[in-house]
């Protein structure tokens, strides 16, 4: 199994380390542009193996050489000064980034399937579905399956259970549109409320992201695990059930989109997608996001403008 990571910044080098201690490939690629650092965690990485039980080749490359992966995970990115508000502030000079490196790494590695950490994850997992011309269950953003991990971690602080008991998603835009689905959260098959104590842990999940980035300069550990996590499902074929934003033509009534939804994961990517029933407030929810979605998409994608009133109802100010 070959993995090569595309990007190692803080999520990338975290990302590489996770993946070394895991053992989940045989073959590790770290590819970036400053080749000097891309060349230094390729060597430090190499001194780890002598502390791990599987034996494995890592190597550093430049991006355009980086040739026949079975997975490639695409974290690279611009980097932005100052304090972060929304990810859509990346996402104009990311997009440019993206069509300049994803036509080459497909040429390079037609059959990996890619996994895209980058943000704004959905207008980039969107964009890299329209360039690559591969079926969708091949590409996939990491999406909301960070927002749900931190959700059910502050959900396990509050009602006392594990957080890998708790049984709940959230979906939607990676960003201030996302919604919990309270309607299909469980543990222990015992009903987790929609309340107040409750939701006020979503308004937290929600800025979770930007408290980290606003204090310590950017987020590696969460995102980086749950990519690894992704990665696993993939290499064992494992079959797990995750939130990940992915390219559809219809889901639940919505078209021709791209966000997270419950999919199923495996050695050839996204096997399915499930269709839970929704109540009536997470319909709306849904919509909402939906929208915000296409209009970042829009935007970013095809410079279309939109009604600056009907914008502002539909993405208020963003906090991670």
């Amino acid at each position: 199994m070959k993995i090569s990571i595309i990007g190692t910044g803080h999520v990338g080098s975290t990302l590489a380390y996770a993946l070394v201690l895991k053992g989940l490939c045989s073959h590790l690629i770290l590819a970036g542009r400053n080749i000097q650092r891309v060349q230094g965690d390729a060597l430090d990485l190499q001194h780890t193996l002598s502390f791990c039980e599987r034996p494995m080749s890592i190597e550093y490359s430049m991006i355009e050489n980086v040739k026949n992966s079975d997975i490639l995970v695409i974290t690279t990115s611009v980097k932005k000064k100052g304090r972060l508000t929304s990810r859509m502030q990346l996402g104009e000079a990311n997009v440019k980034l993206f069509k300049y490196m994803i036509p080459m790494l497909v040429s390079n590695n037609p059959n990996a399937i890619f996994v895209i950490v980058s943000n704004p994850v959905d207008v980039l997992t969107y964009l890299t579905t329209q360039l690559a011309g591969l079926p969708p269950s091949r590409i996939m953003g990491i999406g909301t399956l960070v927002d749900s991990a931190r959700f059910r971690v502050l959900l396990s602080a509050e009602e006392k259970i594990h957080p890998d008991d708790l049984r709940t998603y959230i979906l939607g835009e990676h960003g201030p549109n996302q919604f919990p689905v309270f309607s299909n959260a469980f543990a222990g098959s015992e009903r987790i409320s929609d309340n107040f104590v409750h939701r006020k842990i979503f308004q937290e999940v929600n800025k979770a992201g930007f408290d980290v980035y606003n204090k310590k300069g950017y987020t590696n550990f969460a995102i980086a695990t749950a990519a690894s996590e992704v990665l696993k499902a993939i290499v064992y074929d494992d079959h797990r059930t995750m939130p990940l934003s992915t390219y559809f033509r219809e889901w639940q009534g919505i078209e021709d989109n791209c966000f997270s939804i419950p999919v199923v994961v495996g050695r050839n990517g996204i096997i399915r997608h499930l269709y839970p029933k929704l109540n009536q407030v997470e319909r709306e929810a849904l919509g909402k996001t939906a929208r915000l979605v296409k209009a970042n998409i829009d935007s970013l994608l095809y410079k279309k403008k939109t009604n600056s009133r009907k914008r502002a109802s539909l993405n208020p100010a963003e906090h991670l």
